[in-house]
Formats: C-alpha cells, sequence, structure tokens
C-alpha cells in the first residue's frame, strides 16, 4: 500500500466513515490538534528520565489515539460501533494522577513560566497544545451534536495533569519556581 493517495489534494480528506471534509474544517482542526498534542507527548517522553512517568504519558498518548479517531468519526457513522471510547472513568484516572502528584509538590502560590528543565519545558508545550485541542473541540461540539462530551472533560483534566506533571519534573530535578515566577514587566532598553 502507497502512503500517498493523492486524493486529498483537492483540499479535502477522508474522515473515518467514508465522508470526506475540507482539510480547514473544524473536525479536522479538531482532531488534528489532538495529533499534535499526542506529537508533543512524545517529544516529551525524550527528556523524561523517570520510568513512572515515562509510562504515564505513553498512557496518555494511546489515549489521545482514541480521542482522535472518536472526533474523526462523524457520529452517524457505523464504524463509531467499532471505536474505544473514553469514558468517565478515564476522566476519574486523570483526576487521580493529578491529585497523586500535586501531592508531592509545595503549594502553588503565584503564576509560573514554562520551562526549567527540559521534559518540564517539554510538558508544558503539549499541555498548550492540548489547551488548542480543547478550544477547537469545543467549537466543534458547538457546531454539531456528535461529540463525545467526555472529550471535553477528558482535555480539561489532561492540561492541568500536564501542568502538574511539568512542576513534578522541575521539583523532582531540582529546578527552583522561584526563579520561573512571573515577575513585573520591565521593558529591555
Amino acid at each position: 500500500m502507497k502512503l500517498y493517495t493523492k486524493t486529498g489534494d483537492d483540499g479535502t480528506t477522508g474522515l473515518y466513515g467514508g465522508d470526506r471534509t475540507r482539510k480547514d474544517a473544524i473536525r479536522v482542526e479538531a482532531y488534528g490538534t489532538v495529533d499534535e498534542a499526542n506529537a508533543a507527548l512524545g517529544v516529551s517522553r525524550l527528556y523524561l528520565d523517570d520510568v513512572e512517568l515515562d509510562k504515564l504519558v505513553a498512557g496518555l498518548q494511546h489515549a489521545l489515539f482514541d480521542v482522535g479517531a472518536d472526533l474523526a468519526t462523524p457520529g452517524n457513522a457505523s464504524q463509531r460501533r467499532t471505536l474505544a471510547l473514553l469514558e468517565d472513568s478515564d476522566v476519574a484516572f486523570l483526576e487521580t494522577a493529578i491529585d497523586r502528584h500535586d501531592a508531592e509538590l509545595e503549594p502553588l502560590r503565584h503564576f509560573i513560566v514554562p520551562g526549567g528543565h527540559a521534559g518540564s519545558a517539554a510538558l508544558h508545550q503539549a499541555r498548550a497544545v492540548v489547551r488548542r485541542a480543547e478550544r477547537a473541540v469545543v467549537r466543534l461540539a458547538f457546531e454539531t451534536d456528535d461529540v463525545n462530551p467526555v472529550v471535553l472533560r477528558y482535555l480539561n483534566r489532561l492540561s492541568d495533569l500536564l501542568f502538574v506533571l511539568a512542576r513534578l519534573v522541575n521539583a523532582r530535578h531540582g529546578v527552583s519556581e522561584s526563579r520561573l515566577l512571573v515577575q513585573r514587566r520591565h521593558r529591555i532598553r
């Protein structure tokens, strides 16, 4: 099978279920941004030297693959029956992970800028992409009635978890958040 089909040369792409849509459609934007978030998580794993965190992030990548498939499949497509759709238990898993890892951190009293350890910075980047994916899914949900509501909750919690994990990576590597605090803006001259 060839990797290229040339069917998208006209600016359209196929959805799971056979329908074709424009490549700039909000559905494509939503699942494409989820794919981008997944890739950003893959990059973050390059910097994670903690086996437990790497395993957690790998699991998040698999879940995002399921989210992408869900979003790429219109509600009326018969293929929806074959999908591994997220459930409330997946959101609960994220909440448990947030609570467990946040307990290891000092309470956050100030805004911080992304950075510090490379793994932390990469997780912050992934978090920002997840937030963009969430915004695209919200737009899709308002345009159609076939968005799995669990997907919105999952993406919302996922960005929270990635924030906590970014802080955790810094803490475990001895990066002080005091150097990452948002300071009053000063003009650079």
